[in-house]
């Protein structure tokens, strides 16, 4: 149906009809692109930390490169295949399942990129500093996305999101470290 159709039919008047075609626009917005991209960017952030700190402190910087591009593409690939799967999109409205696997591995591939790139520095410390820096960046962004989009409050976004982030660090520090 078109626009014009859509209005006809409800007989709404012309600019409450549109504000309803906005708010409906902003939730096919949120159900097919914001929330995919956002699970793969949690996803690739925070499960790509455990491996490339554990291969940093355990092998060194090259190490936790290869690990860490390795696992951000890997985990993109079944992200993406995985979300694609789960839904053809008829039933819940969330369209089409190929752009939405695509949204959420590449946005997986993303978050766990980032962080990653830090150990092509070949001091070992600097490389820590730098990928520290990063992560702290990109669970801001993660936390900024959630209140922008989702209205999640800042600050509570930010502890939930730095919790799982410090979390599943720890978890590759230690076993790094072991």
């Amino acid at each position: 149906m078109t626009i014009d159709t859509d209005l006809e039919a409800t007989d709404i008047p012309a600019t409450r009809g549109m504000r309803l075609l906005r708010v409906r626009n902003h939730d096919d917005f949120l159900l097919r692109y914001v929330q995919p991209g956002l699970v793969g960017l949690i996803d690739g952030t925070v499960s790509t930390l455990a491996p490339v700190f554990a291969a940093a402190i355990f092998s060194g910087p090259h190490a936790a490169f290869i690990v860490g591009m390795a696992t951000a593409l890997g985990a993109g690939v079944s992200m993406g295949w995985s979300e694609a799967l789960s839904d053809n999109g008829k039933t819940t409205g969330r369209g089409s399942a190929i752009v939405r696997g695509a949204v959420t591995g590449l946005m997986t591939t993303i978050g766990g990129t980032f962080h990653t790139l830090p150990f092509l520095i070949p001091s070992l410390h600097w490389s820590l500093i730098a990928a520290f820096i990063v992560v702290a960046i990109e669970l801001v962004v993660i936390a900024w996305v959630r209140y922008r989009f989702l209205h999640v409050p800042m600050k509570n976004s930010l502890m939930v999101v730095t919790l799982g982030g410090a979390i599943v660090l720890g978890i590759g520090v230690a076993l790094g470290a072991s």
